[in-house]
């Protein structure tokens, strides 16, 4: 199924920004339907749904309507937020928009990192400075309002790590009663911004799916609504805004490839769905399309599996188990998704050795300064397996997603580091010595 779906005609409304309409109006949508990923049936946008057949839904817009509505120009002459692009997200009251004040994450050129991996034209997006230090912000701030939107007024969500925070703090925002259920060996941070957040946390002897199975127990017995990955729509259009914006950082040409991290996977397919969405609309300034690369651990490959296997769906994978904890996921419900992506753009799926997770990580960190997560280390790895290899052009423009901040992992790589008593005790001589 194409992730940029059809078109159908809407009645005219006219068109208002959040900051200008009542709170009691609604906004323009021009979402005509959702869309069954897995066989393309079609639902009314204006009540909650989960999946179909037990898979993620798209949403879907008027194209046509949205190109007579509003320009490239206009969109960035508006404040640097996600809601810059309202008529590409759903239309919603201006009372429900849920926000922490996410804006636009910087592009930054990467030039000593590069050279260390033999690429020319490296690009880092750094996602690590949202308003919960990670991507999280982008889905969660779409998927709250969408539930403040429709009056659900308790959540759930299985979680290996900053989406058990992110959903948190929106949820508290938004005044939306949170539970989060997470694998007892998540990182204690993690743990403690859902908990401090006010949201009901609870320690699973088991991985994300297993916490998964109790919140979809959970669904008639509780009542909440499940927001798992992928099992509500509308977190996968908070993520397509980091294609757009992507986009519109490169001056609407796209880069040559994006490496991602890969655990569920919403990000990469949000961003593949943005950029078929642009160039429907005519706002791309080439046709050209980037590689997609799902970057997993091998210690957890379930994708990288499939996709060598040629198989469009994945496997549970076993015994999973990686530093990187936002990609410790088994077995992804929009797997066929994620490989589609990747067949569809040329581009390619890479397990990295766990034990170079942490160098890639530290790699990133003194080359640039940037706070690396794990996850990106694992992309730095792959980028310098992928030069390795041939399949990187030195000169190709590469964009690796950081997808959290490093202060967030502070148990994977903290130092040992030298201790001094009094001045006498310095020895000068060793301090410029590794």
């Amino acid at each position: 199924m194409r992730p940029d779906g059809g078109s159908a005609n809407e009645e005219e409304v006219p068109s208002m920004s959040i900051a200008q309409q009542p709170a009691t109006a609604p906004a323009r949508s021009f979402v005509t339907h959702l869309e069954s990923a897995i066989d393309g049936t079609q639902f009314a946008p204006d009540k909650p749904h989960t999946t179909h057949k037990g898979r993620p839904l798209w949403v879907r817009y008027d194209l046509a309507a949205i190109r007579e509505a509003v320009s490239r120009d206009e969109i960035e002459s508006r404040q640097p937020s996600i809601w810059r692009w309202r008529e590409l997200l759903p239309g919603v009251r201006s009372s429900s928009v849920v926000t922490l004040g996410e804006g636009i994450t910087p592009l930054l050129r990467c030039d000593r990192l590069g050279h260390r991996l033999g690429l020319e034209n490296l690009f880092v997006k750094d996602e690590s400075q949202l308003p919960t230090g990670s991507f999280k912000s982008r889905g969660q701030a779409v998927a709250i309002t969408m539930a403040k939107e429709f009056g659900i007024t308790r959540v759930a969500i299985p979680t290996a790590g900053n989406a058990g925070g992110a959903m948190a703090a929106y949820a508290a925002r938004a005044g939306i009663e949170a539970y989060v259920f997470m694998p007892a060996d998540t990182p204690a941070i993690n743990q403690f911004e859902a908990a401090l957040a006010g949201a009901r946390c609870f320690l699973v002897d088991g991985l994300i799916d297993d916490c998964a199975a109790i919140v979809r127990a959970g669904v008639e017995r509780l009542g909440w609504f499940d927001i798992s990955t992928l099992r509500e729509p509308y977190r996968v259009e908070g993520k397509k805004t980091m294609g757009l914006e992507l986009a519109q950082q490169f001056d609407w040409e796209l880069p040559d490839v994006i490496i991602y991290p890969t655990g569920g996977g919403t990000g990469l397919i949000g961003m593949w769905k943005a950029f078929a969405e642009l160039h429907r609309l005519g706002w791309l300034a080439a046709k050209r399309m980037p590689r997609m690369v799902a970057v997993q651990s091998d210690g957890c490959a379930p994708i990288v599996r499939a996709y060598d296997g040629g198989q469009r769906f994945a496997e549970h994978f076993p015994a999973a188990a990686t530093v990187a904890s936002g990609i410790r996921v088994p077995v992804a419900v929009g797997d066929f998704m994620i490989l589609d992506a990747l067949r569809e753009s040329g581009g390619t799926a890479i397990a990295v050795e766990e034990n170079r997770i942490l160098d890639g990580m530290r790699l990133g960190v003194t080359s640039e300064g940037i706070a690396f997560c794990p996850e990106a280390g694992a992309c730095v790895a792959a980028a310098e397996t992928l030069r390795q290899r041939g399949w990187l052009a030195a000169d190709e423009r590469v964009v690796i997603l950081n997808c959290g901040a490093a202060q967030k992992y502070p148990h994977v790589a903290v130092p040992r580091l030298p201790r001094i008593q009094t001045v006498a005790d310095v020895d000068w001589d060793s301090m410029t010595r590794d």
